[in-house]
């Protein structure tokens, strides 16, 4: 599922390539036909993430709310832009991510469209796509709903959430998520607020960081490789877990989000020199302490690392190192 990091990415692109010019708003797949109809010639005027989920606003007053859950993902087509200096846009965005730059066949002096698409999702991915000759290019598969400023269109697929909400419906889902550290004015007072939803509860601390009303972006990576940093025993309940302890895994959590964000995948081993960072950048097995690595060695102590069920999702931990 994507975390916290992919959703503001999202937002991010979005801010740079949809806000402001006017958008052809639909829904080829027909599921979110009415909502693409209040939306369809409106303007966004923000896009901004609050842990896992998006929130498109619009020059109406609606706002678009998006969940990509499990299976979701953005395709980008068009003139995307760089998230970062010297980034290349890429092209999908929520399971993974692709960018292109297409020009519009018939108007003059622009370049032929590109075969390039941008995935962001769970992860980021870029690829050729095949036949790239119009634009707009046809939608692929199950596209929930289309947002086209042009030059830039974004499919939207396989989301668990997607509907048009007031503003004041929005304000609502918003109130219900914990902090978000890209969205606090004080990490500080919100590491507090953390801290007491955690202490104050009799169940285990892994699932109280998966819980967003606790605290919101947290998905299973962030979860095993917080408390492993910790050296925290995810079974422990949140009651029994000292504040300091949680305010450590709240700080560890503003920086980990702010470098996840920044490098587009989440990287936890602090261990690594430059070389070890490059090789865990193109290698995903080398950038975790124990998300992922069921069965292998502890890479402090040797120990195999177990994978059990929590609340229905997979929890990594070490049995000796997380006591």
């Amino acid at each position: 599922m994507p975390e916290g990091h992919t959703v503001h990415r999202i937002a991010r692109q979005m801010t740079l390539d949809l806000v402001g010019p006017t958008l052809a708003v639909s829904s080829p797949q027909g599921r979110f036909a009415a909502g693409a109809a209040r939306l369809d010639g409106r303007r966004m005027t923000r896009a901004a993430a609050v842990g896992k989920q998006l929130f498109c606003t619009f020059d109406s007053g609606d706002v678009l709310r998006v969940h990509l859950g499990l299976y979701g993902a953005w395709d980008l087509y068009g003139d995307v832009s760089p998230l970062g200096e010297g980034d290349v846009a890429r092209g999908s965005l929520g399971a993974p991510r692709v960018a292109a730059r297409a020009g519009r066949p018939g108007v003059a002096g622009d370049p032929p469209p590109s075969t390039r698409r941008l995935r962001m999702g769970e992860g980021e991915s870029q690829q050729l796509v095949e036949g790239g000759a119009t634009w707009p290019p046809p939608p692929v598969g199950q596209v929930r709903v289309r947002l086209d400023s042009g030059s830039v269109v974004a499919d939207l697929r396989g989301p668990t959430a997607c509907e048009v909400l007031t503003a004041d419906e929005a304000a609502l889902v918003r109130d219900r998520l914990g902090p978000d550290p890209q969205t606090v004015e004080d990490t500080s007072a919100a590491g507090e607020v953390v801290v007491d939803r955690v202490t104050r509860r009799n169940v285990a601390v892994g699932q109280l960081l998966m819980d967003q009303s606790v605290v919101a972006g947290i998905g299973n990576i962030y979860r095993a490789e917080l408390l492993f940093r910790a050296r925290l025993d995810p079974w422990t309940p949140g009651r029994r877990v000292p504040p300091d302890v949680v305010r450590a895994i709240w700080q560890d959590w503003v920086g980990l989000l702010a470098d996840g964000i920044r490098d587009g995948f989440i990287l936890t081993r602090e261990d690594l020199d430059a070389a070890g960072r490059e090789a865990a950048r193109l290698d995903p097995t080398l950038r975790h302490w124990v998300y992922g690595r069921a069965g292998l060695p502890c890479l402090v102590c040797g120990t195999p690392v177990v994978v059990e069920e929590m609340a229905t999702r997979n929890l990594f931990r070490c049995p000796v190192c997380q006591v």
